[in-house]
C-alpha cells in the first residue's frame, strides 16, 4: 500500500506542477496526461484545493484585471486571463455568430486583429499607450465557436518605445501572428503639454 501513496503524491505533484504551467486544461486534459481516469484528476484537485477550470479563469482574469493599465475593459477585445505589465499577457475570445463574414463563415480579421492590439496595449502597463505599427500574418480562418488564445509577450523596451509580439492559437494551431510597435509617452512635459 505505501507504494500505491506515493504514486498518488507523485501524480498530485506532477498535477500542481503543470497546473502552473498551463492553468486552462480541462480534467479531460488532465486525465489523459496523467493517463488516469476523469473522476482520479478530481479527486486529486479536491484533496489538493484547486478550483475547476472554470473558477481557475475566473480567478485569473479577476487579477489580471486589476494590474491591467492603458486601456479600460471595454476596450479589450476578449477576455483578459493573465497579465504580468511589461512581460505577457494572455486573452481569450470566443468567436460568436455576429463576428462572422457570413452565417456559417469565417470570422471577420479585424477581430483577430483588435484582440491582439488590445492586449499588446493591456501588457505594456503603462497608463497611457498608443500603437505606432503594427505588422500582422492571418495564418488560417477561424469558425464560430472557436476560442482564440492569444499571447502577448513584449520582447524589447527602448526608452518609451516597446516591441510586443502576439501569437493567437485556437487550441494548438496558430492563426494569426503580429508585432505591435507600442508607444508609452510621458503624460506631460516640464511646460505642461502632452509629448508624443
Amino acid at each position: 500500500m505505501p507504494r500505491l501513496h506515493s504514486k498518488r503524491e507523485e501524480r498530485q505533484q506532477a498535477l500542481l506542477q503543470y497546473l502552473k504551467e498551463h492553468p486552462f486544461a480541462t480534467d479531460e486534459e488532465l486525465a489523459e496526461k496523467f493517463k488516469v481516469s476523469i473522476p482520479t484528476i478530481r479527486l486529486d484537485r479536491l484533496a489538493l484545493g484547486i478550483p475547476e477550470v472554470r473558477e481557475r479563469v475566473m480567478i485569473l482574469a479577476k487579477e489580471a484585471r486589476a494590474r491591467m493599465r492603458g486601456i479600460t475593459e471595454e476596450e479589450l477585445v476578449g477576455e483578459l486571463i493573465d497579465l504580468q505589465p511589461g512581460r505577457m499577457g494572455i486573452s481569450i475570445l470566443t468567436v460568436r455568430p455576429e463576428m462572422l463574414v457570413k452565417p456559417g463563415g469565417a470570422c471577420r480579421g479585424y477581430y483577430l486583429f483588435a484582440q491582439a492590439n488590445s492586449l499588446a496595449l493591456a501588457t505594456v502597463g503603462r497608463e497611457m499607450v498608443l500603437t505606432s505599427s503594427a505588422r500582422v500574418r492571418y495564418r488560417r480562418p477561424v469558425y464560430e465557436g472557436e476560442k482564440v488564445m492569444a499571447r502577448a509577450l513584449v520582447k524589447v523596451q527602448r526608452g518609451n518605445t516597446f516591441l510586443v509580439s502576439v501569437h493567437s492559437r485556437v487550441d494548438a494551431e496558430l492563426v494569426f501572428k503580429g508585432q505591435f510597435v507600442i508607444i508609452a509617452p510621458e503624460p506631460e512635459d516640464d511646460q505642461g503639454g502632452v509629448t508624443c
